[in-house]
């Protein structure tokens, strides 16, 4: 079997900013959807927090996890979840991408995923952060799944821009344009298309 790159986007139940969770302490999020793309099935997938070990077979067989702020949100999550499988799974062990990492290393600044999806792929995200827990609260998981999956197909799409055309545009805060901005490093020219 070909290593797979695996695209994935997660919510949560709670945030850090919530009393009881605080900031920081990824110990207290849980997941409430974990939406995945993977490359060699050509599947898109959604999975509830109880469905966690089944998702692990995925990303056991991927060769680089692709997300957006997900070195600094998704992968702290999901690898509390995954340590505690047996075979346990260490996700800061497989190779990374992530999108917003690429961004703030070439320009210095950061940028949301529905600012860099209008200015690439003309749409933006379906909804906010906070639309998820809210969803998740009021029992609509199948909204709450679609919402996710749209995270991902948006993610998916930009990383297939980053890695073929090396190259986003990215908005700029002062003046609303969009500045076109070059990535010479490319890391990942041969994972999945």
């Amino acid at each position: 079997m070909i290593p797979d790159t695996v695209v994935f986007d997660l919510e949560t139940q709670n945030f850090f900013s919530d009393p009881e969770v605080g900031w920081f302490n990824y110990e207290a999020l849980r997941i409430s959807a974990l939406g995945v793309y993977s490359y060699a099935r050509d599947e898109y997938f959604c999975f509830e927090e109880s469905e966690l070990p089944r998702a692990a077979d995925l990303f056991r067989a991927s060769r680089l996890l692709v997300g957006f702020s997900s070195n600094r949100y998704d992968i702290p999550v999901l690898n509390r979840y995954f340590q505690k499988l047996d075979p346990p799974l260490n996700l800061f062990h497989k190779e990374r991408l992530d999108l917003l990492d690429e961004i703030e290393l070439v320009t210095g600044r950061r940028v949301s995923l529905d600012r860099l999806a209008l200015a690439n792929l003309g749409e933006g995200k379906s909804g906010h952060g906070s639309d998820a827990a809210r969803l998740f609260r009021e029992g609509k998981l199948e909204e709450l799944k679609s919402y996710c999956l749209k995270d991902v197909e948006l993610t998916r799409r930009l990383y297939e821009q980053y890695r073929d055309r090396k190259f986003f545009f990215i908005p700029n805060r002062e003046t609303g344009e969009n500045e076109r901005v070059e990535f010479l490093r490319n890391l990942f020219a041969d994972a999945s298309a």
